[in-house]
Order: structure tokens, then C-alpha cells, then sequence
């Protein structure tokens, strides 16, 4: 079976299939922020509509500089791009790497950029470092720097996509620096890890200066000014719910933004998604209210998951990992009501017993979880 990625497409497909209309479709293949574009970011792009005919800054040197002053870094190390998954391929393509790490399951475009450098570089390979369900799906740090060794480049998704696990930072830590001493470049994808917050008890304002919104506490962004061979990228398009828009960045030693711009094509962030990732990133309300989101209803699917009888993982991020022996079955009957869920049997390392689900509404994953029990029911 060939990879196939996440793009969410399915919804256009089944709008056709099902023959109504988009937002009657339930999606929890993809996961996105449930609220919904914020009101603040609306009417800014509202604002700047009348502004389309003009070209958008190719360097969006205006996003850089509040992005680095959220992260307190040097705008300098910043490069944005159509969504982050623009910015793997650009890895991929600028770094030409001979030998890949990439852990399974996870996120698949890490596998298709590798191939696709591939092409234009001879003898590049993948090696795995395959998650186990008995150990909860965990990186031991010290085994990830073992299979390390002989590679010039390694995926780490963190929290990783499918099983939403956060990898704590002091064990990113030290695989950062192992790959320092290796000469391995390490790529960090934390397109998740603004959901992680949420999982964090409030902290005293005397503990809060220099922490913008407590981010530093998971994200190792901070460390690549002092380590060559560390990338770390970011997603607007997940937290803010922004997919639309398509907005990524990240965050990269000085010595390679040269080398990267020189691969990269111009104009790939547009106007409009430049200033709604300014107003979203000044938005504490928004961020606040999807930590109160995510607690509530993490809490009303899980206690509905072990009511209805669902084996599910714990995760950190925004969704969940669930094992049921007929997935594809269940996959297929909730697709006829409309309600989308994530067949993970193209994940490496998984089966065709596992799908993802969104953390999505109340009302939404009220719905979900009433059919997934009457499937139940019905099959006991």
C-alpha cells in the first residue's frame, strides 16, 4: 500500500457521495481546533480584504517579528511557509539527507518528503524506530539516540500524530544533543503541542514572567540558537483553526535560512494568512477558552469511551487513539451518517484495528459517541 496523507479532503468527497452539504459533515478525521476561527482573527481578515490586490511580504516580516517576541527568540531564525508540512519538504529538498529516522506510527508526510528527496538524491534510506502499544507507545530517549547513530536526519513529532503522546522536553533534550554530536539534524514537529497547555495547572504570576502563555514549558524552540543541527517546527493551522489559510513556521539555526530560502518558492504565505497569525497570537481569550474546551470534553469522551466499552490511549494532544477490531466496518457505517473518523491503518506500524478521533464540540462528540454505542450494542 502506497502512503497516504492527511489532508482532510475527505469531507469534499463524501459531500459528493452522501449528496449533502459541507457543514452537515461531522469531522473527527481531522483535528482542529473545535472553536472555530476566532472572532478577533475574523475581522482582521475582514480589514485586510480590500488589500488582495497587493502582493504578500515574501519574507512576512511583520509575522516574524511578533512570532519571535511570543517565543523570545531572533526573528532571524524564522521562516514561514504555506503550512509547516511545506517546510518538511523544504528540509527534505535542501538538506538532501542519506539516511533518515523516522518513528512508526507518525505522521506520514515525514516519509513522503524523504522519498520525494529520494528521487533527486540516490541512495537515501528510511529507518524506523517503531512504537510499541505495550509500552504506551513511549520514546525511550536513549534507544531513539541508538538508532540515531548512523543517521544524518531524524523525525521527532511531539506530541506525536497518531497516538498523542508528549515526549517530556528534558528527554527532547537529550536526544537534541545527542543528534548535535552525531551531526544529525533533528526535526521537532510540535503542530500539536499548543493543545498540550492545557494540561497544565496555572501557574503564580511570579512564575510567569518571560512565559508567554507557558509555552517554553514543552517546547524545546528556544534551544536551536544553541544547537546547529536542532529544527523546530510550528502549526497555526491546528490550535487556531486555521487549516484554510495554511500557515506554518519554524524555527532554524542561523547557518541554514540561506540555504533554505535559496530552495524555496516565493509568495507561499498569503496576505490574509500573515495578518490573522498576528491577531491570533495576541488572542489570550481564545487560547484560554480551548484549554477549558479541551479539559471538559477529553474528560466526556473518555468516561463515554470506557462506558461504551472503547480501548483508548492516553494522549496529551488534542485527539485520541482507539483500538477496535472492526475499525474499517466502523469506519465505513459512521461514514453513511456523515461523521468522519481517521482509519489509521495506513499509519506505519499500525493496523486495521485502530482509528483517530478529534476532540471536537460538545453536540459533536455527543453525536459521536451515541452511534459509536449503538454499534456496540447491536454487535453484542
Amino acid at each position: 500500500m502506497g502512503i497516504i496523507s492527511e489532508r482532510g479532503e475527505d469531507v469534499y468527497r463524501l459531500t459528493e457521495e452522501l449528496k449533502i452539504q459541507e457543514r452537515k459533515i461531522i469531522d473527527f478525521s481531522t483535528s482542529v481546533n473545535p472553536l472555530g476561527v476566532s472572532k478577533k482573527v475574523k475581522a482582521e481578515i475582514r480589514k485586510h480584504l480590500k488589500y488582495l490586490h497587493n502582493y504578500p511580504d515574501s519574507e512576512a516580516i511583520r509575522l516574524k517579528k511578533r512570532l519571535a517576541q511570543y517565543h523570545g527568540i531572533d526573528p532571524e531564525m524564522i521562516l514561514c511557509g504555506n503550512g509547516s508540512t511545506e517546510l518538511i519538504y523544504l528540509i527534505a529538498r535542501t538538506l538532501k539527507p542519506k539516511k533518515v529516522l523516522i518513528p512508526a506510527p507518525t505522521f506520514s508526510e515525514y516519509e513522503r518528503a524523504t522519498i520525494r528527496a529520494q528521487s533527486m538524491e540516490h541512495g537515501a534510506q528510511i529507518k524506523y524506530f517503531v512504537l510499541k502499544k505495550e509500552n504506551n507507545w513511549s520514546i525511550n530517549p536513549d534507544e531513539f539516540i541508538t538508532f540515531m547513530k548512523d543517521c544524518n536526519m531524524a523525525f521527532l513529532c511531539n506530541p506525536n500524530n497518531p497516538t498523542g503522546l508528549l515526549l517530556g522536553k528534558d528527554s527532547v533534550l537529550k536526544i537534541a544533543e545527542a543528534a548535535r554530536d552525531l551531526k544529525c539534524y533533528l526535526i521537532v514537529d510540535e503542530a500539536f503541542i499548543d493543545f498540550c497547555q492545557g494540561t497544565v495547572p496555572d501557574l503564580p504570576p511570579s512564575q510567569r514572567q518571560g512565559v508567554e502563555s507557558g509555552l517554553s514549558l514543552f517546547s524545546v524552540i528556544k534551544e536551536v540558537e544553541n544547537n546547529p543541527y536542532l529544527i523546530v517546527l510550528r502549526s497555526m493551522s491546528l490550535f487556531y483553526s486555521l487549516p484554510g489559510l495554511r500557515l506554518g513556521y519554524g524555527v532554524f539555526p542561523q547557518h541554514l535560512i540561506d540555504r533554505l530560502k535559496e530552495n524555496k518558492e516565493p509568495w507561499t504565505v498569503n496576505s490574509l494568512a500573515q495578518r490573522a497569525a498576528v491577531v491570533a497570537l495576541k488572542d489570550r481569550v481564545y487560547r484560554e477558552g480551548t484549554f477549558r474546551l479541551m479539559k471538559e470534553e477529553k474528560r466526556f469522551l473518555e468516561k463515554s469511551f470506557k462506558k461504551i466499552g472503547i480501548e483508548f490511549f492516553h494522549t496529551d494532544a488534542n485527539f485520541y487513539l482507539i483500538k477496535i477490531n472492526n475499525a474499517y466496518e466502523i469506519c465505513q457505517h459512521l461514514k453513511k451518517k456523515g461523521i468522519l473518523v481517521r482509519d489509521c491503518s495506513n499509519f506505519k506500524g499500525l493496523d486495521n484495528t485502530y482509528i483517530r478521533v478529534a476532540v471536537k464540540s460538545h453536540r459533536e462528540n455527543t453525536i459521536l459517541t451515541k452511534e459509536l454505542s449503538k454499534i456496540f450494542n447491536n454487535s453484542e
